[in-house]
C-alpha cells in the first residue's frame, strides 16, 4: 500500500486552554505532508475531515483506510485536490485530468480508482488533498487557477491585501459539503483572514505554501478570548475546530489553501471577532 494515515480526535476548548506548545502542535499541526513517493493522510474527527498529500514519483493509487470501513476511498466521500508542485495527472475511473501549478480538481463520490501521476519525477506534482463525507454523487470537475472566482480583500494599510481564489465552492463546483480555495497575499502584506472569525457549523484546515526559505507563519487559533498560536513552515497544515479562530501572520507574504466541511455551504456564514477584543 502507498497510502498511510494517522487519526486526530476532537478536543474541547476547555481542554485546549491547558495544552502546552508540544501538545497543541501534536493535536492540530499536520507536518507529514509532501513526502516523495507516498500518499499521507490525517483523519480528523472534526466533521470526519481528511487532509493529506500525494507526491508521485511513479504512479500512486489512493487506497481506502481502516477508519472509513469502506471497500474503496470514495465510496461515501468526495475529494478536493490542488496541485502545488510540477505538472501532473489524476486518473479517476479511467478519466484523466491534467493539473498544472495551483490548479484544482473535484472528484465526486463513487469513483473507485484514483491514480496520481507526475509528468516529471525530477519535478513531481505535489497534490494537496482534502476529503469529506458525501451523501450523493456530483460530477468531477477541474478548476484552473484562472477559472477561480476571485475576490480582492484587505488593504496595504492593514497589511492584509490579498486575492481569495474560490475554486471548489458553490457557483464554481457543486459539492455535498467540501469547499476549497486558495488565498494569495500581496507583497508587503502578511495577515490572512483578519479580522478573525469563527463558524460554528463548519471546521476548517489551513495549508501554508509559498513561504520563502528561512521565513515562517504564526497561525493563531483558540477561542477569541483565549487565543493560542502555532509557528508553521512551508507545506504544513493546521486543523481548525468549529469553535476556534483561524488566522495567521507571516514574516513574509505567502499563500494558503483553505478547506472546509460541515453543516452549511454558505461561505459568508461566520461570526467576526473584533480585532481590539481578541485576547
Amino acid at each position: 500500500m502507498s497510502t498511510s494515515y494517522e487519526t486526530r480526535y476532537a478536543s474541547s476548548p476547555q481542554a485546549v486552554k491547558r495544552y502546552d506548545t508540544s501538545q497543541l502542535r501534536s493535536e492540530f499541526l499536520i507536518d507529514n505532508l509532501m513526502k516523495e513517493g507516498e500518499i499521507t493522510l490525517t483523519y480528523s474527527h472534526y466533521d470526519r475531515y481528511i487532509a493529506g498529500s500525494a507526491v508521485p514519483l511513479t504512479p500512486l493509487t489512493l487506497d481506502t483506510i481502516d477508519p472509513l470501513k469502506s471497500s474503496y476511498f470514495l465510496e461515501r466521500r468526495e475529494l478536493g485536490i490542488i496541485n502545488v508542485g510540477g505538472n501532473g495527472t489524476i486518473i479517476a475511473d479511467g478519466i484523466s485530468y491534467e493539473l498544472g501549478f495551483k490548479d484544482a480538481l473535484y472528484i465526486g463520490s463513487g469513483n473507485k480508482e484514483i491514480i496520481f501521476k507526475s509528468d516529471d519525477a525530477k519535478n513531481p506534482a505535489k497534490f494537496y488533498l482534502n476529503s469529506a463525507p458525501a451523501h450523493t454523487h456530483y460530477p468531477s470537475k477541474k478548476v484552473s487557477l484562472a477559472e477561480a472566482n476571485k475576490l480582492q480583500l484587505g488593504s496595504m494599510e492593514t497589511a492584509n491585501h490579498r486575492t481569495v481564489n474560490q475554486m471548489i465552492i458553490g457557483g464554481v463546483v457543486t459539492t455535498c459539503q467540501l469547499q476549497m480555495g486558495m488565498t494569495e497575499l500581496k507583497i508587503g502584506s502578511v495577515w490572512n483572514t483578519m479580522p478573525a472569525h469563527v463558524h460554528d457549523r463548519r471546521m476548517e484546515v489551513y495549508f501554508y505554501l509559498d513561504i520563502p526559505e528561512n521565513q515562517a507563519v504564526c497561525h493563531f487559533m483558540g477561542e477569541a478570548q483565549e487565543t493560542r498560536h502555532i509557528w508553521m513552515n512551508n507545506h504544513q497544515a493546521v486543523i481548525s475546530p468549529p469553535w476556534s479562530i483561524h488566522s495567521g501572520s507571516g514574516t513574509s507574504n505567502y499563500t494558503f489553501i483553505w478547506g472546509m466541511a460541515g453543516e452549511n455551504l454558505d461561505y459568508g456564514d461566520m461570526d467576526v471577532c473584533k480585532i481590539n477584543e481578541l485576547r
